[in-house]
């Protein structure tokens, strides 16, 4: 496979995916690195970084889904930018292979140091039916899709009469009892809620909200005091919460149930949405590599977040992000490891940056990745939510200022941070916004229908034209 000659020759940094990692850290060096007379290179199958703490706001209407992404091409304009794949990486020749986003010839390219920062995708298991009836929360795109079809479910039930398919339509699951499955469903709620209220044909007692969790508490990361707080707080909003319990089957909508202590059955009942946030795992492109990975596909890492083997270090090679396994030193994550979240991917990246400057050129000194959680922030809808910051535990409408606090500051780049705040405000003043789009699957579906009535008039026309010539 040759090398694409389109591609700078300049000495490469290649970063492996665009997230939180790879946005900061191409941010972080692109100025320097070609200051130096080389070029950090970019590669991500999207044109943009997701603010992923801000998808269930997406979903439920507070927040324009442009302004929870950050744009590459805005932001990284001195970094090479290649819409594409790495399809598999051969450290021990400094190449990779990338793959087009347009579906063009895979390429090699070649680098001096890569950073590979590809993130997690969503973890599913093997139940039947799950993958045709589920939906994840991962993506812009899912965020988005999610929202429609809540507003579309609730337009369509509003037209049915009383009875098992309303019911159906009306039924809105999520699997998983995490921050995004908690947060997920809450601002479902609130949308819907505010949705039938102005639709005269139906109310919130019509509407079926259900969260399933496998394990006997939710949200781990807060305190069981905290956590039967979210329980109670979810059940005074009519929204059911099945704990111990477990998705067995979901084959065209009808979902069954279990019990997870004893594994005996636990119901069933049908449902046209059904939303999945039981966890994550790391990107599987890290199978296609020579690089060291654990027994749960991360990438294996050390403090300084070098891709490490058995034998130490490996020469110019960098992880950092959901997609790899970094030692946590401030005692706490799970298993001695740093935590998926974006808190550490952030912070990781800024290191990670300054740490690859430090080897390369020499400016400032490699140091260790080290930072102490200082807490978690989860916001329900409107006004209502739960934190735990510094071992002060907070519920309600502090909570809720801290989350929009937190994730204001957090988010990357001030453009973005002035939108995101500019759409709070909005809401704030004009309410949520419940306006549903339609045909965003088949945006040619109405150019179609105008378009083939045109053609029968003209095929009805030559038809009558012959008759009367005869």
């Amino acid at each position: 496979m040759a090398s694409n000659q389109q591609f700078s020759d300049r000495p490469r940094i290649l970063v492996v995916g665009g997230g939180y990692v790879g946005l900061y850290v191409a941010h972080k060096l692109q100025k320097k690195v070609k200051s130096h007379g080389g070029i950090v290179t970019l590669v991500d199958p999207l044109p943009y970084m997701t603010y992923q703490p801000f998808l269930p706001e997406v979903a439920g209407g507070n927040i324009e889904p442009r302004h929870a992404v950050v744009s590459h091409r805005t932001h990284l304009r001195q970094t090479e930018l290649i819409t594409g794949k790495v399809t598999g990486i051969n450290h021990s020749a400094r190449t990779a292979v990338v793959e087009p986003g347009d579906g063009g010839e895979p390429f090699e390219l070649s680098y001096t140091d890569v950073v590979v920062a590809a993130g997690a995708i969503t973890r599913t298991f093997p139940i039947e039916g799950l993958r045709e009836a589920g939906i994840g929360l991962k993506t812009i795109e899912e965020a988005v899709a999610l929202r429609n079809q809540v507003l579309t479910q609730i337009e369509n039930a509003s037209l049915m009469a009383p009875g098992p398919e309303r019911d159906r339509a009306l039924t809105f699951v999520v699997v998983g009892g995490g921050f995004a499955g908690i947060e997920t469903i809450t601002e479902m709620e609130d949308l819907a809620r505010d949705a039938v209220r102005k639709n005269d044909r139906l109310n919130r007692a019509d509407l079926r909200f259900v969260m399933i969790e496998a394990l006997g508490r939710i949200m781990p990361e807060v305190t069981a005091a905290q956590a039967e707080w979210v329980v109670s707080h979810l059940r005074s909003r009519a929204i059911q919460v099945l704990l111990n319990t477990s998705l067995a089957s979901a084959t065209d909508g009808d979902l069954k149930l279990i019990n997870m202590p004893d594994r005996t059955p636990a119901g069933q009942f049908s449902a046209d949405t059904l939303v999945w946030t039981a966890g994550v795992q790391a990107n599987p492109m890290v199978r296609f590599t020579d690089f060291p990975i654990d027994d749960r596909g991360r990438v294996c890492a050390n403090a300084e977040l070098r891709i490490t083997g058995d034998s130490g270090p490996l020469e110019n090679a960098w992880t950092a992000g959901d997609v790899s396994a970094v030692p946590d030193l401030s005692g706490g994550g799970v298993g001695g490891f740093c935590v998926p979240n974006a808190q550490h991917a952030v912070r990781q990246a800024k290191r990670l940056a300054k740490n690859i400057y430090a080897q390369n050129y020499g400016v400032g000194r490699i140091k260790e990745y080290k930072h102490r959680n200082l807490g978690v922030v989860a916001g329900f809808g409107q006004y209502k939510g739960v934190a735990n910051i510094m071992g002060i535990g907070l519920k309600g409408m502090l909570a809720w200022l801290a989350h929009r606090g937190y994730h204001g500051l957090a988010m990357p780049m001030f453009e973005r941070k002035f939108r995101v705040v500019g759409n709070w405000i909005f809401s704030l003043v004009f309410g949520r916004d419940t306006t549903q789009l339609m045909d965003l699957d088949t945006p040619r579906r109405q150019f179609r229908e105008a378009a083939a009535p045109i053609q029968k008039r003209d095929a009805a026309a030559e038809s009558a034209k012959a008759s009367t010539s005869a």
